[in-house]
């Protein structure tokens, strides 16, 4: 068993990079999840994260299964809402919204699921999320009713994050939410992994490798890409070049 803390951590130390591919059960049909699925084997992301803000179609336990059927790699759930725990999986990421103020997202879905998780298999990976301006509202903002971060105030992410990490959470999460016009912005990215010692994982409106490498650069050890895959499969390629090629550099 892969343990995925363990993983993320020793990746940040060696200062290596981690792709992770989002996938969302609401946008694709078993069929076009199988013809990703073989595309990926050729070109692995490290870890799939997979869950969406709705899931209107429960499938998620038939889509765990079939990766699992195809790929080796951790299957990390990245829930919109507590009904999307599911066992089956690897890991969950334990998401505290902390760039908002709903308590329901901050603590009360949290005490909802506590003990279910306890008595579960799954790694619990409990992650800061912070929801990013990116230039239109976006599910996660509406769902949670919060406001995101402004674009441009990488002081305010910091503070936030710098909370975060104080309060014993182990992974800050940037997220310009599904759909973003555009990416969570360098000078953010670079001024969250300067100020904490967290791994900082890099989501929303990456839609080429260019904005992988951008992320990485910045300090990202994690980037998160999903729609762009949704649209074009064959990108998995680019960004699990992208990712390869910057841990090359750096060593």
């Amino acid at each position: 068993m892969i343990l995925i803390e363990k993983l993320i951590k020793e990746s940040k130390s060696k200062g290596e990079k981690l792709f992770a591919w989002l996938i969302d059960p609401d946008k694709l049909n078993e069929e076009l999840l199988v013809s990703q699925l073989e595309i990926a084997k050729q070109n692995c992301p490290d870890l799939i994260f997979l869950g969406g803000s709705l899931m209107i179609d429960n499938q998620i336990d038939r889509f765990i299964e079939i990766i699992k059927q195809h790929l080796t790699i951790p299957v990390i759930l990245f829930p919109g809402s507590t009904n999307q725990v599911n066992d089956h999986a690897d890991g969950i990421l334990f998401l505290s919204l902390i760039s908002g103020r709903n308590a329901d997202y901050l603590i009360g879905r949290h005490v909802e699921v506590a003990y279910m998780l306890k008595q579960s298999q799954l790694q619990v990976l409990p992650t800061g999320y912070i929801i990013v301006d990116s230039g239109v509202p976006t599910t996660a903002s509406y769902i949670s009713n919060t406001f995101p971060l402004p674009y441009n105030k990488p002081d305010i992410a910091v503070s936030t994050a710098l909370a975060g990490e104080l309060l014993g959470l182990r992974f800050i999460f940037l997220d310009g939410g599904s759909g973003a016009l555009k990416p969570v912005s360098a000078e953010m990215i670079q001024a969250v992994s300067k100020h904490v010692e967290l791994p900082v994982i890099v989501g929303g409106g990456i839609r080429k490798s260019d904005d992988m490498k951008k992320a990485f650069l910045a300090g990202a050890d994690v980037v998160v890409v999903g729609n762009c895959i949704e649209n074009n499969p064959e990108l998995l390629k680019d960004f699990y070049l992208t990712a390869k090629s910057f841990d090359t550099k750096q060593s």
